[in-house]
């Protein structure tokens, strides 16, 4: 297995783990491939090490913005596409208290994700992992943080250029915002949420999670409710977010 049938492999299959992994396994011939993609490999030095920690760490990571980031410390914040005031307003607070010490993580969806990375544009620096390949801008809502991800941050995907959205991906791609981050925040999100595929692969990683406190009986945070039940952290103040810059 070397770099070039890593990339070969990917473009041929567009990213399909299993395809891959099927076809390494049967040795599959590589042509040498021309085409100007920007990616590390499972068999890099850069690859970060925390993904090798997955069941299924991806083969390729291709990338637009500054791969250095990945050698900075990383925290997870994710949650639901539909986001409240509330929802904004602790997304907005976590993000501006932790990108003083970390590089935020999250998957550049509409909502908690996209408010993620747009706090953490103003003054440092942001990570984003989506499902599909790096041409397309998916949802178009977010075109602006994209534009601005590549001049100053990082987007990830294991998906090569021309790879459709695939409403399978969204959900395995989490695990890679799960992997990055040395944490995992859920600021909002309602119990069947796809949050709960990240969450799900955080704690098979064995990291803490944690949440914001919701009302009783709330619909929209139902799932941090259930999650602080189960023993997730809870973030009931500013100083609590505080107390994670210095954990590792």
């Amino acid at each position: 297995m070397n770099r070039n049938t890593l990339i070969h492999l990917s473009l041929c299959y567009q990213g399909n783990w299993d395809k891959i992994h099927r076809a390494l396994l049967m040795k599959e011939k590589a042509e040498e491939t021309t085409l100007p993609v920007q990616a590390i490999t499972i068999v890099d030095q850069e690859y970060p090490a925390c993904l090798l920690k997955l069941a299924e760490p991806p083969w390729v990571l291709f990338y637009e913005g500054d791969i250095t980031l990945l050698k900075r410390r990383m925290i997870s914040i994710v949650g639901s596409r539909k986001m409240t005031l509330y929802g904004k307003q602790v997304t907005d607070i976590a993000a501006d208290i932790l990108k003083k010490d970390f590089v935020i993580v999250s998957g550049l969806a509409m909502g908690v994700d996209g408010e993620a990375h747009r706090r953490a544009l103003e003054g440092g620096k942001t990570i984003g992992i989506i499902g599909h390949g790096l041409d397309i801008t998916y949802p178009s809502c977010n075109k602006d943080i994209y534009a601005e991800m590549r001049k100053t941050g990082l987007i990830l995907s294991e998906y090569p250029y021309g790879t459709p959205i695939r409403k399978q991906y969204f959900p395995f791609r989490n695990r890679i915002i799960a992997a990055l981050g040395e944490k995992l925040i859920v600021t909002e999100a309602a119990f069947n949420s796809g949050t709960l595929h990240t969450v799900n692969a955080a704690l098979a990683l064995g990291k803490d999670i944690y949440c914001f406190p919701y009302p009783f009986d709330s619909a929209e945070g139902s799932l941090c409710l259930e999650l602080m039940k189960e023993g997730a952290g809870i973030l009931a103040n500013r100083e609590d977010i505080a107390q994670l810059q210095g954990c590792s």
